[in-house]
């Protein structure tokens, strides 16, 4: 990403607290902070695990281990960090396995609502760009008919997606009544580097490494897939705006079927054509329907659109692992 050039430039000696990001995408925005020079405070619940993350992904800042699930931890943390603007990547319920229902409401539902309450009541830093850059989700949508915009009704289905859209409720709210800055960027598909090794692109990965043969459904459903450079790139522009967007759809505006994903990887992995077992599992219950997402506000707004293709996107993570393995062999 062109963090190495003027256009971060804003974020150059900020303090800014980045919370979950020992996470998938809390890791690249870190990434992406730190190449842009800001004065990092970094949040996560295993410190030794962000320090190896800090290793791998070339991530300097310190390092303050919180567990945000407890309440007031927050307003601890942000006492003793005492950032400019926050980026809260700290979230629960999209990997399968995290499934406690007690954890997804104080994650994503009551932290957020800490998080803006103490944000607003902080005073003055200077900054005048967000003070607040929230992780939403398109789960918080659910199925939705049509084109996707922001005004789109929320119907979500998952226990994740109804905290989730608790949370940017309870930001909204907040914002509304104090005038707090903040966003709440949503997102859609992404993939990359650090994703969950039970996910599409790692279990790609792995049956190239291994030669097995991997069972999936049809992979008929249309996802917007994102890569999760563009989608750090995309939160550091939402960051420096000057006013309060509210929610924000951080997409490509682009559909793909999750079987063309799955062909594309399989070339630029070297994967044999019968190695993808097409229709050996049934589609999940849940399964979502996603619509054609419209980023025309994200585009106002930033001046900006997610560059990197798919092809690209799945290379750079193939690069990336490659990378990795070495560092972490030393």
């Amino acid at each position: 990403m062109p963090g190495q050039g003027d256009i971060f430039s804003a974020y150059r000696g900020r303090r800014v607290l980045v919370t979950g990001a020992t996470g998938f995408i809390g890791r690249w925005a870190a990434r992406a902070l730190t190449e842009a020079g800001a004065d990092l405070c970094l949040s996560g619940r295993d410190a030794a695990l962000l320090r190896a993350v800090c290793d791998v992904y070339g991530i300097r800042g310190e390092i303050s281990e919180a567990d945000l699930a407890e309440p007031e931890a927050f307003a601890r943390l942000y006492t003793q960090a005492r950032p400019a603007a926050i980026f809260n990547l700290a979230g629960y319920g999209v990997d399968r396995e995290e499934r406690d229902p007690a954890l997804s409401a104080a994650i994503n539902t009551r932290l957020v609502q800490e998080m803006a309450e103490v944000i607003a009541s902080g005073g003055a830093s200077g900054w005048l760009g967000q003070q607040l850059i929230h992780v939403g989700s398109a789960f918080e949508y659910g199925p939705v008919e049509g084109e996707l915009t922001e005004e789109s009704p929320t119907k979500p289905t998952s226990l994740y997606g109804e905290t989730k859209l608790a949370g940017t409720r309870h930001l909204l709210e907040v914002q509304a009544r104090t005038g707090l800055r903040a966003v709440t960027a949503r997102l859609f598909t992404v993939y990359g580097p650090g994703e969950h090794a039970t996910r599409l692109l790692p279990s790609l990965m792995r049956a190239a490494r291994s030669g097995e043969v991997l069972p999936m459904t049809a992979g008929e459903q249309q996802r917007d897939f994102i890569y999760v450079g563009d989608v750090a790139e995309g939160l550091l522009r939402l960051g420096m705006l000057d006013q309060a967007p509210g929610i924000v759809n951080l997409a490509t505006g682009q559909l793909t079927s999750v079987r063309e994903f799955v062909e594309c990887a399989a070339e630029v992995l070297g994967l044999r054509a019968e190695q993808l077992q097409f229709g050996a599992l049934p589609y999940r219950a849940d399964e979502v329907r996603q619509a054609p997402v419209n980023t025309q506000r994200l585009e106002k707004l930033t001046g900006w659109r997610p560059a990197c293709s798919i092809r690209e996107g799945i290379r750079a993570t193939h690069a990336f692992a490659a990378q990795a393995g070495k560092v972490e062999s030393r």
